[in-house]
């Protein structure tokens, strides 16, 4: 590990604000603000929204931070220039997971980072870029996402084209992705290769300094995101821990991490933290899971009753078998999947398997070391002892996610955006703010440890919340909660609210 480096986190490293504000997108694309603010770059040359409450909570979270605050109100404000300088390249890494819901019609607003928070932010990054420099939207999402269609839904092809025209400014958007996954109804059963990052992926060995160092005795059980565990145990097992990451990623200068505030099966909810799962160039070297239950070393399944053992021998022989049925996966997939859900029950209604139950010990770990990567690794993957790159967080929540999160979650309106330029704190915030226990949710309470390679130095009790509503201002263990709360994951219900 390097003591190298460069310059860290911004002002205000751990603190977070909330932005209040209507819980519903108006805009159309290219989601132009209703207001002619001071410092707005394109004044005159576009035609104002007639309502975009989205723009004027975005903006709002900047000026809670305080950010380059003598100038605010007039033309020369310009927030992001302690983090952005002209010439840097600037990632805008979305949540873009999938394009439609699991049991649910279309996207509900409540899937994807909205296109009207992408476009405020962008706005404020060709400020202080000057026109100098390279604004990349990227992501990697889903295996079996549509990404052009996840581009109409979120209207970027109408933000690139308006940049192109009103700023001759080429915004890049990129797939991240070097495959995607075929699937019917659930089922893989063939790939598709993708162009992928166009700058490549470097493989970061976190090895003896990863989350799963403490549980490598149990690493034969790992279970990825496809039937080939092989390949997930070959990066993992013993002092060996490896990720391969996006060097798109890797490269920038800043990352500005746009994750949908959402409830998570696998993690409690997500947001800044678990959004770093799309850095990741291969999703089958992600530990999801370790096959079995508690008292085998695994997380699969709550207990070992008879259904689930039954089950653990059916799926197995399946994964095993299926891909080498060639053609023929395409017309048994959609049979046997059917066949599965009568016998062993629906995941996605009142179901637990693949870890997905608040006693998955294996997700957390992940998005722990993805997070230490992204904070730590060079473009090259070799870890410093400091941060690397420069990372500001804005959370949409202005229609967030609740119930069976992430992949097909009930639209909860909260009206916010979160904003802060630690990722931990953040999500703290979000906890609160959903109503759950950080305490009762690894992602959070572990991210706080003591590690040569830190998350949050400090403790969540320090973590100080600014808001323009005085309900959620505060600390993160004190601040009063959404009304009413969050409903969690049927697999973490019990187990994560904030107890009276």
């Amino acid at each position: 590990m390097s003591t190298g480096g460069t310059a860290g986190p911004g002002p205000l490293s751990y603190g977070v604000v909330i932005a209040t504000g209507h819980a519903r997108y108006d805009a159309a694309p290219p989601y132009a603000p209703d207001t002619a603010y001071p410092e707005h770059p394109f004044a005159g040359r576009e035609t104002l929204c007639p309502s975009n409450p989205v723009y004027h909570a975005v903006r709002e979270s900047l000026r809670l931070l305080g950010l380059d605050d003598s100038n605010y109100g007039s033309k020369r404000w310009n927030p992001l220039r302690g983090i952005v300088q002209p010439g840097h390249t600037v990632l805008l890494k979305p949540n873009f997971i999938r394009e439609f819901r699991e049991t649910q019609e279309g996207h509900g607003d409540c899937l994807v980072t909205h296109g009207s928070v992408i476009r405020a932010v962008l706005d404020y990054v060709y400020i202080a870029l000057g026109g100098q420099g390279r604004i990349i939207i990227a992501d990697a999402p889903q295996n079996d996402a549509d990404f052009e269609a996840i581009c109409r839904i979120t209207g970027l092809r109408e933000i690139q084209e308006f940049y192109r025209r009103q700023a001759g400014c080429q915004v890049e958007v990129y797939d991240l992705r070097p495959e995607r996954a075929a699937k019917i109804d659930g089922v893989i059963v063939g790939h598709e290769r993708l162009p992928g990052d166009p700058a490549g992926y470097a493989k970061v060995d976190l090895g003896r300094l990863s989350a799963f160092a403490e549980v490598k005795h149990l690493c034969h059980l790992l279970y990825g995101a496809e039937y080939d565990t092989a390949e997930l145990r070959q990066h993992h097992h013993d002092d060996v821990h490896e990720y391969l990451v996006s060097k798109t990623v890797l490269t920038a200068d800043c990352v500005i991490n746009l994750p949908k505030l959402k409830t998570h099966k696998k993690t409690g909810l997500t947001a800044c933290m678990k959004n770093l799962v799309g850095i990741n160039g291969n999703k089958n070297w992600l530990p999801h899971h370790r096959e079995g239950t508690p008292s085998q070393g695994g997380d699969q399944f709550a207990d070992d009753n008879l259904l689930h053992r039954i089950e653990r021998t059916a799926v197995a022989g399946f994964k095993r078998v299926f891909p080498l049925l060639g053609p023929l996966r395409r017309t048994l997939a959609g049979p046997l999947h059917a066949i599965g859900r009568r016998i062993f029950g629906d995941t996605n209604t009142d179901t637990i398997r693949s870890g997905n139950w608040y006693g998955n010990d294996t997700t957390w770990r992940m998005v722990i070391d993805l997070n230490r990567v992204f904070v730590y690794a060079d473009a090259q993957g070799q870890l410093h002892d400091r941060p690397v790159r420069q990372v500001l967080n804005v959370v949409d929540a202005i229609v967030a996610g609740e119930g069976n999160g992430p992949l097909d979650p009930t639209p909860k309106p909260a009206g916010a955006i979160l904003a802060g330029f630690n990722p931990v704190a953040v999500d703290l915030a979000c906890a609160r703010l959903m109503g759950f226990d950080y305490r009762r949710i690894p992602m959070l309470n572990r991210a706080p440890d003591d590690h040569l390679l830190p998350l949050l130095p400090g403790s969540p009790e320090e973590v100080i919340l600014c808001s323009d509503n005085v309900q959620f201002s505060g600390t993160c263990v004190d601040m009063r909660p959404l009304q009413p709360g969050f409903r969690p994951h049927f697999g973490w219900q019990g187990h994560i609210e904030i107890q009276a």
